[in-house]
């Protein structure tokens, strides 16, 4: 069997979706989590970009053991410095360093040419060698980077000492057809010497996966990916598609370290904690992944669940037999529930959580999964400086909308009633009112998670203060309570 590495990104390129970032313990939490699943290498970060990837990097590289640790640079001298830096606690550490090699980003991006991006290329690498052993190059935007040139520059670093080349179909252009020939290309026109190439796919045409599969077909033995897909624009290539795509196909003769059970549970936490929720009909993990609706395959899966499903739910840590969850359950089997989604929950702050769990299940019948993931989520909001106490909201046909708003800031009580357009509009008002910052919303989100009048209504709001740009995240039975809860967890996030 060949092994294909698993190169996870969650934590660096899927990380970049606007709204979804996560603060240092958060990423420790799932940087953990990824190493029980057995990813192969964990990019923690992008040090040189802030000081608080930095500080990932270095805590991530303090908390994780077997994996390794993967920082990303630029072609710049001082990126490799910090990333080295950076590193410096990691049991196995890789800088990532690169260059557009596209002529779009030559010509555009860099004002250059081939020459010179090829000298800075072969520099960049042979820097990063004096810090690590472990040089990763990427080729940025090589999906739509002549054959010719890339071999040139693929070849140029692994003589310099990359141990690793990413391929990257940065704008998600290629086909699958196209982007497996590319690797193929390399493979046959490159001496590799003993490194690896590596596939790092967007989905901005929906072809990530296929992308990366053909690529592993050609010849690629590294595949970089992301729980959920998340990612910036369309998203990256899903770590859980490409590993249960290599795991069906037995015949392929390739093998991963991963630990396929461990999979949907930390999809949940990622959606839970990156409050991004994953779409119904998603591949391997969405709620209707294993879900029959039709008579035709009902009837067929009844008979043998081989005749509509090619993997048993729990191969990827699904519990198909699901205890369901009303107000007459018990602590044990919320407790149970919320372990089998990867969180742990003990003592008072699962009394806390049940008694919230007991409120919501007053207002709806079932319970689902999404419903606990919130419910733990809106736990970890319990220390912000701004919070809810209270919301009274008139409203109707030929009444005036009125709101009467109270705020405990840091322990003070603050009271407002304002008016406005409608419920949302005047309970907001009243918020401004008190908290006396001249806020803009940007972009206001409400979603429901199944149907019915009786469910969770999940609200995204951007809001701009200064010039910067904050999102909030909130949701409720009652979709007027969640808006101003989630207005109230944007301007937990503004700097005092």
């Amino acid at each position: 069997m060949d092994k294909l590495f698993i190169f996870d990104t969650t934590l660096r390129d899927g990380e970049q979706v606007p709204g979804c970032q996560l603060n240092t313990i958060e990423k420790i939490e799932i940087a953990k989590a990824l190493e029980e699943l057995g990813v192969d290498v964990i990019e923690a970060g992008f040090p040189v970009s802030s000081p608080g990837d930095f500080n990932s990097v270095v805590e991530i590289s303090k908390a994780v053991t077997w994996p390794t640790i993967c920082a990303l640079t630029r072609a710049v001298e001082k990126d490799i410095e910090v990333a080295a830096e950076a590193l410096k606690y990691a049991k196995k550490k890789r800088i990532h360093t690169g260059i557009g090699t596209s002529d779009y980003h030559i010509k555009y991006k860099f004002n250059s040419t081939q020459e010179e991006v090829l000298q800075r290329a072969i520099a960049a690498t042979a820097y990063a060698k004096k810090f690590v052993e472990d040089v990763e190059f990427y080729a940025e935007d090589a999906g739509r980077t002549d054959n010719e040139y890339l071999a040139k520059v693929v070849q140029a670093v692994i003589n310099a000492g990359a141990t690793v080349v990413n391929i990257p179909d940065t704008t998600g252009y290629c086909l699958p057809t196209e982007y497996g020939a590319k690797i193929k290309y390399l493979v046959d026109n490159v001496d590799l010497k003993g490194a690896i190439l590596s596939t790092h796919c967007h989905q901005d045409l929906g072809m990530a996966t296929a992308n990366s599969i053909m690529g592993v077909l050609n010849g690629a033995r590294q595949v970089e990916v992301t729980i959920n897909g998340v990612g910036e624009r369309a998203g990256n290539t899903s770590l859980e598609e490409v590993v249960m795509a290599i795991k069906s196909h037995k015949e392929l003769q390739i093998e991963t370290n991963i630990n396929t059970k461990k999979i949907y549970p930390l999809s949940r936490k990622v959606s839970s904690l990156m409050n991004m929720p994953v779409q119904p009909n998603k591949a391997i993990v969405g709620r209707n992944a294993f879900a029959h609706s039709s008579g035709i395959h009902q009837d067929g899966v009844l008979k043998n669940l081989s005749t509509y499903e090619i993997i048993d739910p729990k191969e990827v840590g699904i519990d198909d037999n699901a205890i369901v969850l009303t107000a007459r359950s018990g602590r044990h089997a919320l407790k149970n529930r919320l372990g089998l989604l990867g969180i742990e929950v003990e003592g008072e702050k699962l009394t806390e959580l049940y008694e919230k769990f007991l409120e919501l299940a007053d207002h709806k019948k079932d319970i689902n999964d999404d419903d606990l993931l919130i419910l733990a989520g809106k736990e970890g909001n319990a220390s912000n400086r701004i919070k809810l106490d209270y919301l009274q909201v008139t409203s109707g046909k030929g009444v005036r909308c009125t709101a009467v708003v109270a705020l405990d800031i840091a322990g003070e009580k603050f009271t407002a009633t304002s008016f406005g357009n409608g419920p949302v509009d005047a309970a907001i008002r009243a918020v401004k009112e008190i908290i006396k910052r001249q806020i803009t919303i940007q972009e206001f989100l409400i979603q429901a998670i199944n149907k019915g009048s009786d469910d969770f209504g999940k609200v995204h709001m951007q809001v701009e203060f200064n010039g910067i740009n904050y999102y909030g995240f909130s949701a409720n039975t009652d979709i007027i309570s969640a808006s101003v809860e989630a207005f109230i967890n944007a301007m937990n996030k503004i700097p005092v």
